[in-house]
This record gives C-alpha cells, sequence and structure tokens, in this order.
C-alpha cells in the first residue's frame, strides 16, 4: 500500500527489526529497505516482475536504468518485463520512465485480510463519524506495520480528515497496539520496552488503546478491537482526532461500533 503525497505529517521512522519507538516522529522518515535478490540468472520471471513493481512502488517513478539496477536485472530483461506489466496495466509510462498503473490501484483496494471486514464496517463507522465528528479508520497489522485498510472523514475533520487516508504507518499507532496487545502467540516485532506488558495488560482490560501525538504531531485516536469469526482480533477500528478532544469519551462510542462490526463478522 503506497504512502500518499499529500499527507501533512509523515509515520515515525521503522527500525528495521519494527521495535517499539514512539518518540521517533521527529526523525525524517527512512525508506523501506531494498529487497535481498539473486543476480538475474536462476530467478523466475514472477520474482523479476515482483521486484520490479517493489522497485517502482519504493522510488514512485524512474528509468529502466535505474529499475534494472535496483533489482540486479538486465536492462533487456527488465525492459521486457515492464513491457508486459505495461501491457497489464500494472505499470504506466510516464516521462520519467516508469510508474505504478491503476491496474496495481485496484488489486490493492480489493485487498482485506477476512472476507466482508469491509462490508461489515463500512455503515457502523459512518454512523460512528457522524456521532464524533472525528474520522474513523479501519487498521489491520502486517509484517510489523499498520494498515489503513478503509477510511471515513469526519465532518469536523477538516485537513485531517484525510491525513491517514491510505496510509502505512508503525505498528505503535493506537490501532497497532490494540492488535498486538491481543494477539496470541505473540507477534514477532523485535525489542519491546520493559514497559509493554503493562501496557498491554491495560489494553487488554480497557479494551482501547490510545495515541496522544506519540506517533505524529497534532494526531490523536482511540482504538478498539474487531473481533474475527473465532474471537481473535481481526482489525482496529480508530477514531481520529486532534489534541483538543478528551478520548476517554469516545472510547464508549467506538467499542459500540467495533461490537457490532464483530457481530456482522460471526454472522458471515
Amino acid at each position: 500500500m503506497a504512502r500518499r503525497a499529500d499527507h501533512p505529517a509523515e509515520p515515525a521512522a521503522r527500525r528495521a527489526d519494527h521495535s517499539y519507538e514512539p518518540q521517533a516522529r521527529d526523525r525524517p522518515p527512512q525508506p523501506p529497505p531494498r529487497p535481498q535478490l539473486p543476480d538475474g540468472a536462476g530467478r523466475s520471471v514472477l520474482e523479476g516482475a515482483f521486484a520490479l513493481l517493489g522497485a517502482v512502488e519504493r522510488i514512485e517513478e524512474a528509468g529502466l536504468t535505474r529499475l534494472a539496477a535496483e533489482c540486479g536485472l538486465p536492462k533487456t530483461t527488465a525492459h521486457r518485463l515492464l513491457e508486459q506489466l505495461v501491457e497489464l496495466g500494472a505499470v504506466e509510462r510516464s516521462r520519467g520512465g516508469y510508474r505504478m498503473g491503476p491496474r496495481i490501484f485496484r488489486l490493492g483496494h480489493g485487498w482485506q485480510p477476512y472476507p466482508g471486514l469491509r462490508a461489515a464496517a463500512r455503515a457502523p463507522a459512518r454512523r460512528l463519524a457522524h456521532l464524533t465528528g472525528a474520522s474513523v479508520g479501519l487498521g489491520v497489522l502486517r509484517e510489523g506495520q499498520t494498515l489503513v485498510l478503509d477510511w471515513t472523514p469526519g465532518p469536523n475533520a477538516g485537513a485531517l480528515g484525510r491525513t491517514l487516508d491510505g496510509g502505512v504507518w508503525p505498528w505503535f499507532t493506537a490501532a497497532g497496539k490494540v492488535l498486538v496487545a491481543g494477539a496470541y502467540p505473540r507477534l514477532p516485532l523485535g525489542p519491546m520496552p520493559g514497559s509493554w506488558h503493562r501496557e498491554a495488560e491495560a489494553i487488554r482490560q480497557r479494551g482501547a488503546a490510545f495515541d496522544r501525538e506519540d506517533v505524529a504531531a497534532g494526531i490523536c485516536c482511540v482504538a478498539v478491537p474487531v473481533h474475527g469469526p473465532h474471537g481473535a482480533p481481526a482489525a482496529a477500528l480508530s477514531v481520529v482526532t486532534g489534541p483538543a478532544q478528551n478520548l476517554e469519551r469516545l472510547v464508549g462510542v467506538a467499542q459500540q461500533a467495533g461490537r457490532t462490526i464483530s457481530a456482522a463478522l460471526r454472522g458471515r
């Protein structure tokens, strides 16, 4: 999922081991590590195509020479694969060379970790946004990051209502904390602070996690779990607002919306 270019605030820097760094927001964002791929010899066509897609996603727009070098592919192989991706709509030509195509956008927005999750969350999220005036996000945890799966801008959210749409954030957002605290077995997120055990227990007891500008300045939220058909947390529902809002007052209505979505998923 690509980060939008118009975000007014960037997520905190991510360490390669995904360790817990809630104060990292003042550091410049770091690019994701370049995948370690073998030389062109012996690589399958599928591996080469996905390596090129990953390079286009990281760089956003680049010419043939740079993309081939990024992926360790011969230029002739890279050119052949890129032109095939253009024909499929996965990549498109541009003045700068190649960039992501519309088909990838459509495919990416069709992904969800559980069947029916987006559909079950749509109406409750809209009601919650209308009731609170804040924006409401549906987040999931993948590969040590919080992915914003769906986003409902609140009527009173202003510019903040567009801040997180389609975003990729560190796991220690409020949504990520809810999912990590409720996960079993433990997720491999790298070194954790000594206080995390107590914080996770408090999150489980309260049924909610808070973010008071821990990840990005000016952004606060409360997140509650959405449970899948087997009872494990499948996603997190977040009410996102500014520092002036009393987050404690949002917990009850957020939990009610989370229970409604959970019940719909169990009923499938």
